[in-house]
């Protein structure tokens, strides 16, 4: 019980570290803004960040001297066009090298204290006129194709830094942070409080003179961000903390194993667990992976006109609205437990309310029970009923179970992570103290789930024909393709119609009966959905071009394979399955460059949407390309691949990717929520021998992984440093954290392949690296 007492003042002196930043605000703020770089990506590499190097040394830097002097007159803030701050950003990002590139130019840091990003909305009529008044010839806003510039400003003195490397390092450290729950209110104070617990063991390690790298999760390494780019504040709040400018050198890439970076992480997480008596694993702040590559290098224009609501689909059909959180999930120790058992317990859980996501039972074993192997289990689910911990001896004999509610955490959401002893219910009394289960669980804010749908024909099919409906003399003509969602419940029948000549038509029929007319076809294009919408094939010339384009309100276009969010990784099953699938990507003023919206597996005949406005869009849409691939041969194609690839008859390239694959080790796996696969129950487990991640530092050891099917493995990505990681046929990333790095410490980017994968069945162990399996971190 001291113990546990000293913990939680550790936690309450690490909450009263003075940061004078209101570093809740300012994160906001850095998320629109990365999100506003990101829509920009010209700005990443080429020319263009060349070129805003150059005005952000030459342009931006001295009129940032000379109008925050103390002698100058500057009414309102100055407000910086939006490659140079994105270019300052960066520079800011390696604290120690800003001050002293700062000092050495101008006598001193330059800060953003009367500075307002360019995406506030602020006016920058001021900016411009003074830009214009010292810089004649460069216009405010960035120009590539008039690039002259006077003689005066090319010899303008300036700072060797090497800002186009860390432009690359910091420019995939958005897909980290980019999603949703990431600027939820709640998820950002808790992310402020680890932020400063995180700077509280830098300030106990330095007291001790213990040497360690400290690694940060991605919720810590965006306040940490945050705080640097605040430079004046963050160079007093250090030096008042620790007396020095913490560092956060993100050039060192080594992931050698037993190296800074291999080894970081699990000391972060160690100490952490032993110093706050709390998880360091968090879920929502792990690492995603690699960036996804592009589907385009060139932004689209936004040619709509409105954005369709969620209730014109509704008035056609109706799919369920499910929201999705994500679960890490530990057992910390079992109490009370009789001599007998001690060593031979594990826990088996579920939900006392299976739901679509999840609707397995999985086993995890009890870390105090466990000769210190950790063990933590990542999924998705639904938030709702309750989460139930059965503990088994190893003899299968049930010891007693347990419940937590979900519901009273996240209705509404008012903690992400809980950490407490469970009383068990036991089949029989077992003396005064009853058994206890210390429960440690953290789960993300609730977010819409993607609207999976399925399509089945109306009578049996051939075995090895595709869900579709065939089209031919034997199709009967009033065969009906039903479309099904997660419950076998159907919301609507569809049923494609031949009329005269080249003209035909999909027919969609409700529940009450009545049909609808949900596209034509005149001999050159389809109309859909009341002529809302056309569809047609194009040709891009592109390699990897879009194959099919949909427009109306919205443009859509249709590419083969899994791309962006879906991705696949690493393994070569997962490539090898591309002609499975298509994927639908929404090209607008916020996603210049494309977002996932809609994935179509031709295998199983599945439509997943994961905008409500593209659910009947998506169904209608996939009907049509099923039937044109029908015609023209390639889903006969698709099913002699699905034959191939099922049967282990795979192509000699297949195999060769198969087997180089096999012996790559996995970089710095870290936790993230595993992703559906017949509820999450089936797993793969593998050996580990990883080393990789980045931050101030980062690293994994060996240990051993479970991972679920559909998640990945891969590494850390920090200071944005790319994680490794990847789809390996069932694999719940469990790769690191954030970075940066502190004392000397750094962060480089972190890659990974797949091991090798063993089946294992659906209740076996969920095998999760031991603490010191991940990654970043930071040595003072």
């Amino acid at each position: 019980m001291d113990e546990k007492n000293n913990q939680k003042l550790e936690w309450l002196e690490a909450q009263k570290i003075e940061i004078s930043v209101d570093l809740f605000a300012a994160a906001k703020q850095q998320l629109q803004f990365l999100a506003a770089v990101d829509r920009n990506r010209y700005l990443y590499d080429g020319p263009a960040l060349e070129r805003a190097i150059y005005r952000y040394k030459a342009c931006w830097l001295p009129l940032l001297a000379k109008y925050t002097e103390p002698s100058s007159i500057c009414e309102g803030p100055l407000v910086p066009p939006l490659d140079c701050e994105w270019v300052w950003h960066c520079h800011r990002l390696n604290p120690v090298r800003y001050k002293t590139d700062c000092e050495e130019l101008y006598g001193r840091v330059l800060d953003n204290s009367n500075v307002s990003s360019s995406v506030n909305g602020t006016s920058k009529s001021q900016t411009e006129t003074l830009w214009r008044r010292l810089y004649p010839t460069e216009p405010y806003d960035l120009d590539l194709i008039n690039k002259t510039t006077s003689e005066t400003e090319r010899k303008h003195t300036t700072t060797t830094y090497d800002l186009v490397s860390a432009v690359k390092r910091q420019s995939p450290f958005y897909y980290q942070v980019s999603r949703p729950h990431v600027d939820n209110d709640v998820f950002l104070r808790e992310a402020v409080a680890r932020y400063k617990a995180f700077l509280y063991l830098i300030k106990r390690n330095r007291e001790r003179s213990v040497k360690l790298f400290c690694v940060p999760t991605y919720d810590i390494d965006l306040i940490w961000h945050t705080h640097q780019l605040h430079a004046l504040s963050y160079c007093k709040d250090m030096t008042k903390m620790i007396g020095k400018v913490l560092e956060h050198d993100d050039t060192d890439s080594d992931r050698s194993k037993g190296k800074k970076l291999d080894t970081g992480f699990s000391g972060t997480t160690a100490m952490w667990e032993e110093t706050f008596g709390a998880r360091y694993w968090k879920a929502g702040a792990m690492n995603r992976g690699n960036t996804p590559k592009a589907v385009t290098t060139s932004p689209y224009g936004f040619l709509g006109k409105k954005l369709i609501t969620a209730e014109e689909d509704v008035i056609v059909i109706q799919s369920p609205e499910v929201d999705v959180i994500e679960v890490v999930l530990e057992i910390v120790g079992v109490k009370n437990l009789p001599d007998a058992y001690k060593g031979k317990v594990f826990v088996v859980f579920s939900k006392t309310q299976p739901d679509s996501l999840f609707n397995a039972e999985r086993r995890l074993s009890v870390l105090s029970e466990s000769c210190g192997e950790k063990q933590v289990a990542m999924f998705k689910c639904e938030p709702r009923g309750e989460l139930r911990f059965q503990l088994m001896s190893c003899n299968s004999k049930a010891l007693g179970f347990v419940c937590l509610s979900l519901s009273e955490f996240l209705f509404p959401v008012s903690t992400l992570s809980v950490e407490k002893w469970l009383e068990l219910t036991t089949p029989a009394k077992r003396g005064k103290d009853p058994i206890s289960l210390r429960v440690a669980v953290s789960f993300t804010p609730p977010t819409p789930s993607p609207t999976v749908l399925h399509m089945v024909q109306t009578r049996p099919s051939l075995k090895d024909s595709c869900f579709f409906p065939l089209v031919g003399k034997a199709r009967l003509a009033k065969v009906f393709t039903r479309v099904v969602d997660e419950t076998e419940t159907e919301v609507m029948s569809l049923q494609m119609r031949n009329s005269n000549g080249d003209t035909r038509q999909v027919i969609g029929e409700k529940d009450s009966g009545e049909s609808l007319v949900m596209a034509e076809y005149d001999g050159s294009c389809w109309s859909l959905l009341d002529c809302k919408w056309s569809l047609k094939k194009i040709r891009s010339g592109e390699r990897d071009g879009p194959l099919f384009e949909i427009m109306g309100e919205r443009m859509v276009r249709v590419y083969s394979g899994r791309k962006l969010e879906y991705e696949p990784k690493h393994c070569a099953k997962l490539r090898s399955e591309q002609d499975f699938f298509m994927t639908a990507v929404e090209f607008s003023k916020i996603h210049p460059y494309g977002k996932a919206i809609g994935l179509l597996d031709l295998k199983t005949g599945s439509i997943e949407a994961n905008e409500r406005w593209f659910v009947l869009l998506g169904i209608v849409s996939a009907f049509i390309l099923s039937d044109l691939l029908k015609k023209e041969g390639s889903l006969d194609k698709v099913k002699a691949n699905v034959i191939k690839v099922e049967t282990g008859v795979l192509t000699d390239q297949v195999k060769l990717e198969e087997e180089t694959m096999m012996n790559v080790d996995v970089a710095t796996p870290v936790l993230e929520a595993a992703e559906k696969v017949n509820g999450g129950a089936k797993c793969y487990s593998k050996e580990l021998n990883a080393s990789g991640g980045c931050g101030v530092g980062c690293g994994v050891k060996s240990g051993n992984i479970t991972e679920e099917e559909g998640g990945h493995c891969g590494g850390c990505g920090g200071s944005g440093c790319s994680g490794g990681g990847g789809r390996c046929g069932g694999m719940t990333k469990i790769s690191g954290c954030g970075g940066g790095s502190c004392g000397g410490g750094s962060c480089g980017n972190c890659s990974g392949g797949c091991g090798n994968m063993i089946k294992s069945n659906a209740n076996e162990d969920v095998r999760v690296a031991a603490p010191e399996a991940l990654n970043d971190a930071v040595t003072v």
